[in-house]
């Protein structure tokens, strides 16, 4: 499987406050750009997979939903979780 409980634990120690941090927004958002580019891949390869095509949308508007919340908390904070994963130009 392509994300095991390792993955997850190096994704949400290198953006969240420690290993255990599955709550906060940075973590979160850090999991599902993770998840996104693995199903981007996958789409790449299998252009008919529509319940993937259907979950990937999903899946980014649940980052877009959270990238929102915290540019309205913290901008600050916004802006690092951007810079630190790329996601804008």
């Amino acid at each position: 499987m392509y994300l095991n409980a390792e993955k997850k634990q190096e994704i949400f120690g290198q953006y969240g406050k420690s290993n255990t941090d599955t709550g906060s927004p940075e973590a979160q958002v850090a999991l599902f750009s993770y998840r996104i580019s693995h199903l981007t891949e996958h789409l790449k390869k299998n252009r008919k997979d529509y319940s993937t095509a259907r979950a990937l949308t999903k899946l980014v508007g649940k980052r877009r939903a959270l990238l929102d919340y915290l540019k309205d908390r913290d901008i600050e904070r916004y802006r690092a979780i951007v810079k630190a994963l790329g996601l804008r130009k």
